[in-house]
């Protein structure tokens, strides 16, 4: 498990590509449905850009504030200008991050749990896994392609088989489904999202 390591480089580009995937995005696609089993696109992009926050928030050491990670709090300006709202989230949390002394710091992450806390590396890392994720949903509910450099994915495997599968998975809530097996010839993507209980095939509803 690397999740202690320093992945700040390959999280930015993976970051940096979902705001390339945003920018996509027109008003009249807010309401499509993405591969986030009950949420269309203007909900989960008010998820993504106040993830952003929050962990931006938690860099600095105010994570415990359950402010920071409310949607509702970003929700209108995510309806009014979706690609730019959600760059300017990614812009601060990409400075948080930025920081020298991040990865040895704690951050307070509530959605983890009342009081959980981890170190920096470690919740740079949680992140890191959800916007490889996140910018492929993204991708999928507007038919755009989506791709990353293989050292992205390359880093970002060992983050992703480290997160456990089980029962609890299929409660209400829990950011990921149950793991779907992987057959002969899956890419090393498509390996990443069927871990996490995506299927690579999945397209929009007609």
């Amino acid at each position: 498990m690397l999740t202690n390591q320093d992945v700040r480089s390959f999280h930015r580009a993976a970051v940096l590509a979902s705001v390339d995937i945003v920018n996509g995005v027109r008003p009249e696609d807010l309401d499509r449905q993405t591969p986030c089993e009950g949420w269309n696109l203007s909900q989960l992009l008010a998820h993504m850009t106040v993830q952003h926050r929050g962990f931006a928030a938690a860099a600095r050491g105010d994570g415990a504030d359950h402010a920071h990670w409310d949607s509702a709090t970003v929700a209108d300006a995510v309806a009014t200008d979706p690609a730019g709202a959600y760059a300017a989230a990614v812009t601060d949390v990409l400075a948080a991050f930025s920081d020298d002394d991040v990865l040895a710091a704690s951050f307070a992450l509530p959605g983890f749990g009342p009081g959980a806390e981890f170190p920096g590396a470690q919740a740079i890392g949680f992140h890191f896994v959800d916007y490889v994720v996140h910018g492929w949903d993204v991708a999928r509910s507007i038919d755009a392609p989506f791709t990353l450099p293989d050292d992205v994915i390359s880093a970002v495997l060992p983050l992703v088989f480290a997160v456990p599968d089980g029962d609890f998975r299929a409660a209400p809530g829990s950011p990921f489904a149950r793991a779907i097996e992987a057959g002969d010839g899956v890419s090393d993507l498509g390996r990443v999202l069927l871990h996490l209980g995506r299927s690579p095939a999945w397209t929009l509803p007609r």
